[in-house]
């Protein structure tokens, strides 16, 4: 698995996405939770996608074929980005089409800052996910910025809160793209999903 990983294409709306015969697994964060660094951690690939200290640095629907089988998809950052309003809206309109027309969309995992506490932000992003049926799980990323079991605490503060409004939790990663944490859990994940 990831043994090749290719950027195709980016591409403004969800109708411009390459066809959809081939599965696809999209990640999506808040600006500057580390996406780009997890998802070249994944593939062994330093300079795959484009990683920026600027938060808001992914403004496009970028797709990546891995092993020239499947999709791997960055979506742009929701929350905190120096745009304009108006901008942010137009984002959040593609990335809702993106993930509710995408037929070939298999998940999305949401990357989460593990250092946080609960962010509103993020509950109330993945609560829009559960209303409009689209299957993801949660990435908790920068593990290495702090100890494992501060990262582990706070994942079961975010447990906790979602248990009031969820009867099924997803599932939980803790990941670093530092020390490469969370890997192989990952991988394993995608790969269970794939052949499923």
């Amino acid at each position: 698995m990831f043994e090749k990983a290719t950027y195709l294409i980016s591409s403004p709306s969800y109708d411009q996405c390459p066809k959809p015969d081939k599965f696809e697994i999209a990640f999506i964060g808040r600006s500057n939770v580390g996406k780009s660094s997890l998802i070249n951690m994944l593939a062994g690939r330093k300079g795959l996608a484009k990683t920026s200290g600027k938060p808001g640095k992914t403004q496009l629907i970028n797709h990546f074929l891995i092993d020239e089988e499947w999709y791997l998809v960055d979506l742009p950052g929701y929350g905190y980005a120096k745009t304009s309003k108006k901008t942010r809206g137009e984002w959040a309109i593609m990335i809702e089409d993106y993930l509710v027309h995408r037929e070939s969309l298999q998940i999305v995992f949401v990357l989460i800052d593990s250092r946080l506490d609960p962010q509103k932000i993020d509950l109330e992003f993945i609560n829009w996910l559960g209303e409009n049926g689209v299957p993801f799980a949660l990435v908790f990323t920068k593990a290495d910025k702090q100890s494992i079991n501060k990262g582990q605490q706070n994942m079961a503060k975010f447990r906790k809160v979602m248990k009031q409004t969820w009867e099924e939790l997803p599932m939980f990663f803790l990941t670093s793209s530092e020390t490469g944490h969370g890997k192989d859990e990952l991988t394993e994940y995608i790969q269970t999903l794939l052949e499923n």
